[in-house]
């Protein structure tokens, strides 16, 4: 049997996974450092969802089932951030784009072939440390 993911392995797994993706976009390799730093934000979101779960409290099953998505949109949504981010891509125009860019991300990207520029941009959106999502994320995780 598997041991549970905690916080801080999603943690973790958001950092390792963008390190994987800058190393990817190092080799040239587009389409798994889009892929990856795309499941770097799904960690770090995971993150913020595991945050809001209580110590010997048994989650609710319902919602425990919804959280097991790769849909980032959804995952803001669930870990109660949706206030914070549409406060944020009304005042922040920056992080708007940044955001367009990683919602775009889906898990069948590992089906896709990459463009270069998309790479790039979803990185860059990632981790832009003033507008990047990443970086709003980890204010929350």
């Amino acid at each position: 049997m598997e041991a549970a993911v905690t916080r801080s392995d999603l943690q973790k797994l958001a950092i390792e996974r963008l390190a994987d993706a800058k190393a990817l976009l190092a080799a040239k390799r587009w389409a798994g450092a889009y892929y990856l730093a795309g499941y770097a934000v799904e960690c770090g979101l995971k993150a913020c969802i595991a945050k809001l779960m209580r110590a010997e409290e048994f989650p609710d099953k319902a919602f425990a089932d919804q959280c097991w998505t790769h849909d980032v949109k959804r995952l803001v949504f669930l870990a109660g951030l949706k206030p914070t981010h549409d406060s944020l891509v009304i005042a922040d125009s920056e992080f708007l784009d940044n955001w367009n860019a990683v919602r775009r991300w889906d898990e069948s990207s590992r089906y896709l072939r990459i463009a270069k520029t998309d790479a790039e941009e979803l990185y860059d959106a990632i981790t832009d440390r003033k507008h990047g999502v990443m970086p709003w994320i980890r204010l929350h995780w």
